[in-house]
């Protein structure tokens, strides 16, 4: 079990989990890049777009953390530290002798082009490897998604395979390429 919420800080860029008093903040960068992540997201949740709905998913961020389940992170500018304008998101996280997660990711339009997602999932996977003690990284992205696969090509990630149907996005089952990454460094860890 972890004791301590991270905070992973790059160049530019502060990333940790989100705290209930930034949910107009969260709300904020849903709600404004809405139309912008529908064709790249499952169906919004019923009532995703409320205060009830994020006190109750941070809530669950931090016991999934604490648990050894997930961490899903806010990305912030520094210049702007209360402005979330993305998430990381590391999910069905696999212990005994697999030692992998999935992960996931989203960036505003406005944020877009800026090299923020390529810098903020670099840090990111540095800290999953080295403080959470991964061996390999998942993600996946949609074939016509080539921003998504040009950050994952960029960081190491492979390409291993093809999904068909593979994910329920937006109403209508897509296909995905599978990639991943390998931490080179990994040593097993006494838990």
């Amino acid at each position: 079990m972890k004791s301590e919420l991270p905070i992973i800080i790059s160049d530019r860029l502060l990333l940790r989990i989100g705290i209930q008093e930034e949910i107009p903040k969260i709300l904020k960068y849903f709600m404004g890049n809405k139309n912008f992540l529908t064709p790249f997201y499952p169906t919004w949740a019923d009532h995703f777009f409320t205060d009830e709905y994020w006190e109750y998913q941070l809530e669950n961020n931090f016991l999934e953390f604490i648990h050894d389940q997930s961490l899903k992170l806010f990305i912030f500018p520094k210049t702007q530290p209360t402005e979330v304008i993305g998430t990381i998101n590391f999910n069905n996280f696999v212990r005994g002798a697999a030692h992998f997660c999935h992960v996931g990711y989203s960036l505003a339009e406005a944020a877009q082009g800026k090299g923020y997602m390529t810098e903020g999932l670099r840090a990111a996977t540095e800290y999953v490897f080295q403080e959470l003690d991964f061996h390999r990284i998942m993600a996946n992205y949609m074939p016509h998604n080539q921003r998504s696969g040009n950050v994952l090509k960029r960081l190491g990630f492979i390409v291993e395979g093809y999904a068909r149907d593979y994910l329920l996005i937006n109403g209508k089952w897509q296909d995905h390429i599978l990639t991943s990454l390998i931490n080179p460094d990994w040593q097993p860890n006494e838990y």
